[in-house]
Order: C-alpha cells, then structure tokens, then sequence
C-alpha cells in the first residue's frame, strides 16, 4: 500500500433542476434567464452552488425556491446524475449534481437569485433546435428525458405529472406528452385500471372531454412510499413504448 495519497482535488459543487410537466398536452421544462455571468441572458436549467454543510436534495428545492418562485416542490424529485467536473462551466471545474421533478403544472411564481426570468417552455423547442440552453444543460435536458421515458415504462411515476385525482383520459394524455406518441384509448384504460395496485377509483366523476361524466381516479396507496412521492408498485407487464 502507497505511504501516502494525493491531497483530494477541490472544486465547487451546483446542483441543477430538470422540472418536467404536461402543459396543453405537451411536455414543458422549466428554465430560467440568467442574470449574471456567464451566459448571462441565456437560458438554463434553475440551480446554483451547495452551501457549505447542505445536502444535495436540499440545496436543489433552495435553488427552485430561490429561482422561481416554488417554496413547495410538487410532484416526485430524484437524483438524476452528476456531471463534470471539467470543460462544463468557463469559470472552471465546476461538479453539478442533476436532479429530475416530475410534477403536476404549477405556476412559475417570480424570478429570483441569479435568475431575470423564469418559465416553462416546451420540450419540444429544445430538440428542434429553437431555443439554445446555456453551459452543458441541453446534455442534462436529454439525459432526464430518458428517464422519464423509462420511468413511464415500468413504474406508476406518471401519475406525479397529475394533481391528487385525476381522470383515465389525463393520465394518457401524460404518456403520450412525454413519449411523444399517441395511445390506443381502450387498451391505456384496461392496462391502467387492470393493473393492481396501481389506481383507485373515487368513486366521484367530472366532465369528460367529451362532455360525458369522466371517473376519477388516485394512485393506490401501495403505490407510494411513506413520503407520498415515489413509488414501490412495479407495473407488470410494463407499459412499453411503441
């Protein structure tokens, strides 16, 4: 064994913030206008550096809170990945961990921070090359929508993009949002409603889009974990994209 190891390399750390939801069924993410240098005017994913002594998970609901307005996360955040430390900011190394938010539409409150303005744009405007994200987050923006992608396919997580109720028609319209497809109708509703422990219905309805009573629907219990926001339920078969 070596006598001695080289002293640990020292760099700042960020936290960045993909917030993903469905807007006029289409999917949206979050970004703001940046404020100062660099890439100031330019957008980005919300985030900023960890404070000295704060967890990850924390340091990126501050960030949010700070950049936009939301002081209360909705919907299911995780951990997504860590990029860098080189080549990534002009300003040197600079280690960023990515987090994912699946949530249901939320207003985007006031700008903040480091941040001149913030909203949510389509997913769409990024892939086709319209709108132009600052430092390494367009790479970010890709790696969370495969996740999201995935997640979709094997766990009950789309039900995050919806409020505590929703209807049958709202949850295929999240699938189809975020895989950028369209569902067979009949067949999302039976593997939806057939699979168990996944839905449960309230026993109340609202009006359908085709002006018809629409029932209403929750996530089942054994589908959340204690903290209400990601589940232990495993969709089996999965719902496969096409």
């Amino acid at each position: 064994m070596p006598k001695s190891y080289p002293a640990p390399a020292r760099f700042p750390v960020t936290v960045d913030v993909v917030a993903l939801t469905v807007r006029d069924d289409a999917l949206n993410v979050l970004l703001i206008t940046r404020l100062i240098k660099p890439f100031r005017g330019a957008l980005a994913l919300p985030g900023g550096f960890v404070l000295a002594g704060e967890d990850l998970m924390t340091a990126a609901g501050r960030e949010l809170a700070e950049e936009t307005g939301v002081e209360q996360i909705p919907g299911h955040l995780e951990q997504l990945g860590s990029y860098g430390p080189p080549g990534r900011d002009p300003r040197g190394d600079v280690l960023t961990v990515a987090h994912l938010l699946l949530a249901p539409n939320f207003p985007v409150l006031s700008a903040g921070s480091d941040a001149e303005h913030a909203a949510w744009y389509p997913v769409s405007q990024v892939l086709d090359g319209d709108l132009k994200l600052a430092f390494d987050h367009e790479r970010i923006l890709m790696d969370a929508l495969e996740r999201a992608k995935s997640k979709l396919e094997y766990s009950p997580l789309a039900a995050a993009f919806c409020g505590d109720e929703f209807t049958i028609a709202q949850l295929r319209a999240v699938y189809e949002a975020v895989w950028d497809t369209r569902l067979d109708p009949r067949n999302f509703h039976r593997k939806a409603t057939g699979t168990p422990d996944f839905l449960v219905d309230t026993g109340r309805t609202t009006v359908g889009d085709t002006g018809r009573p629409a029932a209403l629907y929750r996530l089942a219990e054994a589908a959340r974990s204690s903290t209400g926001q990601s589940s232990r339920t495993v969709l089996n078969p999965p719902l496969m994209r096409p």
